[in-house]
């Protein structure tokens, strides 16, 4: 397993995310629809929304996982929010970043994870809508768009809460 390392910006990063203040807030229909209609999308039994903070990756919004939260250095939306586009695991088993991860190796036994950046107006990654499954497996073109939209969707929700405040 190969730990992500920090995004250029780290600080400012965080302070984004902060600034929603988001961070644990009781579960709200918007997010979990999201999260509902992006695994029905890609059939698969796992979805969330994650904002990932100094040391943990928070879920918004879940189905199919029973924890509320995860270390940050397991989580592979440590390495998605590297960047700005989406991180596309179709093996996680036999992908040296991921095959010894013990979410890999133990329950939930990941196999695939399609994570796609939720990318501030100021250009800062601070968290992830995934899909996850625990068998190998990809998505086609119109599933990558759909979760692309829905990704936006999920900044334009947060998006709103600063602006009613």
């Amino acid at each position: 397993m190969i730990h992500a390392p920090l995004p250029e910006q780290e600080n400012e990063r965080l302070e984004e995310l902060y600034r929603y203040n988001i961070l644990d807030t009781p579960p709200e229909t918007d997010f979990t629809e999201i999260v509902e209609l992006a695994a029905y999308i890609c059939q698969v039994p796992i979805s969330h929304i994650s904002l990932i903070e100094r040391q943990r990756s928070w879920h918004k919004a879940r189905i199919g996982l029973g924890e509320a939260e995860t270390p940050r250095h397991l989580t592979f939306c440590s390495h998605t929010i590297r960047g700005r586009d989406p991180l596309i695991v179709t093996d996680a088993s036999k992908d040296v970043r991921f095959a010894n991860n013990p979410f890999v190796e133990h329950d939930p036994h990941i196999r695939f994870y399609a994570g796609f950046p939720l990318v501030t107006s100021n250009g800062h990654s601070i968290g992830t809508l995934c899909v996850v499954d625990n068998i190998p497996r990809s998505i086609n073109d119109q599933q990558y768009k759909a979760l692309n939209m829905l990704a936006k969707q999920v900044i334009k929700l947060l998006d709103e809460r600063i602006r009613s405040r």
